[in-house]
């Protein structure tokens, strides 16, 4: 695995989202925002490349706004 300095501030951004959702949904009482807040948390450990980690970012960020329209 290659640690490059632009992935780790990279890796900041998801996994800040992912802290936010996590908490909001830990008071709430929410289980979608809980689990989509912890994977957006570990995931940016495992993926080096930035372009992925935001397209993934990005997909889970919709899935995580569908679930929440469908009333999940």
């Amino acid at each position: 695995m290659d640690f490059d300095v632009n992935s780790l501030l990279a890796s900041i951004v998801p996994s800040s989202i992912g802290l936010v959702a996590f908490m909001y949904g830990k008071r709430q009482g929410r289980i979608p925002h809980i689990a989509i807040g912890l994977v957006l948390m570990v995931y940016p450990y495992f993926v080096s490349n930035i372009l992925i980690m935001f397209a993934i970012a990005g997909v889970l960020s919709l899935g995580l706004w569908l679930a929440v329209r469908m009333g999940l």
